[in-house]
């Protein structure tokens, strides 16, 4: 498979070959899987104190004839709570009563990281990375451009420093996706949680190294910047869909080659 390469003034200058993998059969079923291997990590722990709804003088005594003995007194056997002078007050301990246990509460032992395979997260991650080359994948999460995928940048866009000026570049690849990005963009307001801003994904751009364009991209709506050693799934197939819309620069796709047959 063949790419072009565009410069910073959008002119078409050669082509390169793209490795292999760019070519393999996609399996959203494995990306899916990867996508909530990598979610599963950010996962928090939670539980209930041990003691909780224990902490009470409550009990049962079903002893017959013995001090504070409950039974054949027309009452529930279920523990409650001890007064002065023999007598039992309200229940607790148990589930049903007023400040009880919880019946089935959350441990903090609980596994909550779905594990996968290192060869098969690498499998999924290809995928991924395949899925960026297919025109129907990428128009399906609805992003919206014009011409071929993936996009390959010349080396001179890392060096890149003003945002003004990537903006305006990259206009010229995806200006519509750009304005679909911007345009979506959501302030939820709900009482019962925080505001949060949704802003909907468009560019990813590979680079080779962490480069000028971490900050410069930093402003533009829905563009995020990753170095080729710190991509993964989520990034590539964000929720788990693959087919993001993607630009490699040409140092970029020569070391995740190289990455990607260390790993394998």
């Amino acid at each position: 498979m063949k790419a072009d390469i565009y410069d910073t003034t959008g002119k078409k200058t050669k082509q390169i070959d793209l490795p292999d993998f760019f070519t393999q059969k996609i399996r959203p079923d494995l990306i899916k899987r990867a996508f909530l291997h990598e979610v599963s990590f950010t996962y928090q722990p939670k539980g209930v104190d041990p003691s909780s709804g224990f902490k009470t003088s409550a009990e049962y005594l079903g002893r017959k004839g013995s001090y504070r003995a409950m039974k054949n007194r027309g009452q529930a056997k279920l523990p409650r709570v001890k007064l002065p002078e023999g007598r039992f007050g309200d229940v607790r301990t148990i589930p049903s009563s007023v400040g009880g246990r919880r019946a089935h509460p959350p441990v903090p032992e609980k596994k909550l990281v779905e594990q996968m395979n290192k060869r098969e997260y690498l499998f999924a991650l290809m995928n991924s990375l395949a899925a960026t080359t297919n025109v129907s994948f990428v128009k399906k999460r609805g992003h919206k451009f014009d011409g071929s995928v993936p996009i390959v940048l010349s080396e001179e866009f890392e060096k890149i420093e003003k945002t003004k000026d990537l903006n305006s570049i990259l206009s010229l690849f995806i200006k519509d996706d750009l304005e679909r990005s911007k345009k979506g963009t959501k302030k939820t307001n709900a009482r019962a949680v925080k505001s949060r801003t949704y802003v909907p994904r468009s560019l990813l751009i590979i680079t080779d190294q962490k480069s000028n364009l971490l900050k410069t991209a930093r402003n533009i709506s829905g563009v995020d910047v990753v170095p080729v050693e710190e991509i993964n799934v989520s990034l590539l197939a964000p929720g788990g869909v693959p087919g993001r819309l993607t630009a490699f620069t040409q140092p970029a796709i020569k070391k995740l080659d190289e990455i990607i047959k260390i790993k394998g």
